[in-house]
Formats: C-alpha cells, structure tokens, sequence
C-alpha cells in the first residue's frame, strides 16, 4: 500500500508541475504577442477602433495573467502538501535521510520567480504600447 501511495504522490507532484509549465508558457507567450500587437496599433492611427483593440488586449492580459497568478499559488500550495506528505511517509519509513527538507524553501523560491517573470513581462507588456502611443 506504501508503494501506491508513493507512487500517486510522485504521479500527483507530476501533473502539477505539467500545469504550472503550462500556466508560465502561456503567460509569458500571451504577454509576448500583447506586446507587439498593442505596440503596432499604437504606432497606427488613433481611431476608436485601434483603442477598442488595444482595450481590448489589455483586458485579456490582465484576466490571463491574473488567472496565472492565482494558478501558480495553488500549484504552489499543492506542491508543498504533497512533498509534506512525501515527507513524512519518508519519516515513518526511516528513509527521510535521502530528502532534503531544505528543497522544500528552493520550490518556494522557484514559484515566487515564476510569479515574478509574469507579472513582469505582463506590466511590460501593458505599459510600453501606452509609452509609444
């Protein structure tokens, strides 16, 4: 029965590291074309069309990114009750001397990095069309 559980727990902190990957790519690309799109219409003509658009993108950046965000700390959160549990299983099975607990506080690191290259391709992303415009 160990070994299931064992082996859910990895197959769980698995999956979660394919959706946080996901969740980045998909920030940082949609960041990335939103740059460039409101960047070109800034540079066109004012008209409430090429506003509308822009509005329109600034928008979808935010919710994305904010979608993102709360992902991430769920992720986080997740990742940091599995390998707790992890943890303690290797406890009972006097096996903890082969984990770190010390990678624990380098996961929370790694997500609050990942937080931050959002939010900062994100706010570049919003601001730098309204500069050029």
């Amino acid at each position: 029965m160990i070994e299931r559980l064992h082996e859910h727990l990895i197959t769980e902190l698995q999956q979660n590291t394919r959706t946080d990957t996901i969740f980045i790519l998909t920030a940082i690309l949609l960041n990335l074309v939103t740059l460039g799109v409101n960047s070109g219409v800034a540079v066109a003509d004012r008209t409430g069309t090429t506003t509308t658009v822009m509005a329109m993108f600034v928008a979808l950046l935010l919710v994305v990114n904010l979608v993102v965000i709360f992902g991430l700390l769920k992720g986080k959160q997740t990742r940091m009750k599995l390998l707790s549990g992890l943890l303690k299983m290797y406890k009972d099975q006097n096996v903890d001397g082969y984990y770190d607990e010390s990678l624990l506080s380098n996961y929370d690191t790694r997500y609050n990095l990942f937080i931050l290259a959002v939010v900062c391709t994100g706010l570049i992303a919003l601001i730098v069309p309204f500069v050029i415009r």
